[in-house]
């Protein structure tokens, strides 16, 4: 049994073909799928999936790149609204991403601080929830961790798709955080993010795919959906010398305790 921990089933990429999605993952094997609301457009459509789908589960939040789309004075009020949904186990995808420039008409600056407003208000709404939080970080490690730990006391967060070592995760591995593994896990190319993954110890990491984005291989290059990731979960086991069984016993234990799936 596997735990796809962070999924995009609202993407256009997916549009009409959920219940095969769905089926494909059941026959791989994954049994539970968390799909993650980036902004106020999909927010109701991975609740609509949630509803009509035993398997799945949603995250309701604004990504860092979505803010600047964002002119709802109370975008806050209907992420809060919808994450007292029964079926939503998180808020997210939140965080920074300085990566991506910014649009036209915003400068460096403002589009950092305008990320940085969203991401505490978030954390303050899951805080005061009592939900964890689903976390992106893209070229914003050092400022993202900073946000994230002073709320390690109220909440735990997921770093999904990790990419750096074991070393710059240990702040967060310290404070009670997890972090995530992609498809990435199986290029030729990521010796850190296989030594992180190999270094960490039950408890501290799930699996996900980020579908329909980062197709591990043997699918690398093509569209990615949940039933992948079982060939992650398989790579990472071989690096770690363990079965899929455990592995997939483990990360679904930590998934299930990260979410508390009803």
């Amino acid at each position: 049994m596997l735990v796809d921990s962070h999924c995009h089933l609202a993407s256009r990429q997916l549009a009409g073909e959920i219940d095969a999605v769905v089926e494909r993952a059941r026959a791989q094997g994954v049994t539970r799928l968390v799909t993650i609301g980036t902004d106020l457009d999909d927010g109701p459509t991975c609740l609509q999936l949630a509803e009509s789908h035993p398997e799945i589960h949603a995250a309701v939040g604004i990504h860092p790149t979505s803010v600047t789309e964002i002119e709802a004075a109370d975008w806050l009020d209907q992420i809060e609204a919808w994450a007292r949904h029964p079926k939503v186990v998180a808020i997210g995808e939140i965080g920074l991403d300085y990566f991506h420039k910014p649009p036209e008409g915003w400068t460096f600056e403002a589009y950092q601080a305008r990320q940085m407003d969203f991401l505490e208000k978030q954390l303050d709404l899951a805080g005061r929830l009592g939900m964890n939080v689903v976390v992106h970080n893209r070229d914003s490690w050092d400022d993202t961790v900073g946000a994230v730990l002073p709320h390690s006391d109220r909440l735990r967060a997921v770093f999904h798709c990790h990419t750096g070592s074991w070393a710059s995760a240990a702040p967060l591995i310290e404070a009670g955080h997890l972090i995530s593994f992609t498809g990435i896990a199986t290029f030729k190319s990521a010796t850190v993010v296989r030594e992180a993954a190999t270094e960490a110890a039950e408890g501290q990491f799930m699996v996900e795919t980020d579908a329909p984005y980062l197709a591990p291989v043997p699918y690398r290059g093509k569209r990615c959906e949940p039933a992948y990731v079982r060939h992650t979960a398989e790579a990472i086991a071989g690096f770690r010398g363990e079965s899929l069984e455990a592995l997939a016993a483990h990360t679904t234990a930590t998934a299930e305790a990260f979410f508390g799936f009803r």
